[in-house]
């Protein structure tokens, strides 16, 4: 009987024991669990936050290189007196786009076209532009004539003259290439000659 009784109490020892062990396994399984979550959870935070920042900036850098920045130069234009007689200088401004380096060249002809004094005329006021083009040290300027446009010898020669004077101040510029709807005449107006191309 003895022996049953320590037999007994020796099982349930082993039971209760067992039953010990497993809890321990229990939470050391749901502790390494825990962890595995919150670094789950935790991950996606830190990446997100970079990525957001990091597109505004570029895109604010991106429109700040986009937008043009047009530039003022002061520049000397010439123009003829009342009596045709002799070539006036006088400073213009004109805008010179950075996206379109021609547009200093076209905006000095249309300079030469505005009086914005008294006392002067434009030798090209009625003179039409089409064109005005830079390229290794010409500068190319295409116009149409139209009748009302042409001047006496006098005139002519002094409308070439501001024309040189004009673009020759550029000190880039050392050609200059007049010529009419793409043709090369021997004279503008009929009166002077008209070389091509003119050299500073």
């Amino acid at each position: 009987m003895k022996k049953i009784g320590i037999t007994l109490i020796l099982v349930l020892m082993m039971i209760t024991a067992v039953g010990c062990g497993q809890k321990p396994l229990a939470s050391s399984e749901g502790n390494e669990q825990l962890p595995d979550k919150i670094v789950n959870e935790q991950e996606p935070q830190p990446s997100a936050q970079p990525d957001s920042s990091q597109g505004s900036s570029n895109g604010g850098q991106s429109e700040q290189v986009v937008a043009p920045v047009p530039q003022v130069l002061k520049i000397k234009v010439y123009y003829t007196d009342d009596d045709i007689m002799d070539l006036k200088e006088m400073e213009q401004e004109i805008t010179v786009e950075d996206a379109n380096p021609n547009s200093k060249y076209s905006e000095a002809f249309k300079a030469l076209q505005k009086v914005s004094g008294s006392g002067v005329i434009s030798l090209w006021e009625k003179v039409i532009l089409n064109t005005a083009s830079f390229a290794d040290g010409e500068v190319t300027v295409d116009i149409q004539l139209p009748d009302e446009a042409r001047l006496g010898s006098g005139g002519e020669s002094l409308a070439i003259d501001a024309l040189k004077a004009t673009f020759f101040q550029f000190e880039e510029v050392k050609k200059l290439e007049l010529t009419v709807n793409g043709d090369k005449l021997d004279s503008l107006m009929g009166h002077v000659e008209l070389e091509h191309p003119m050299t500073k």
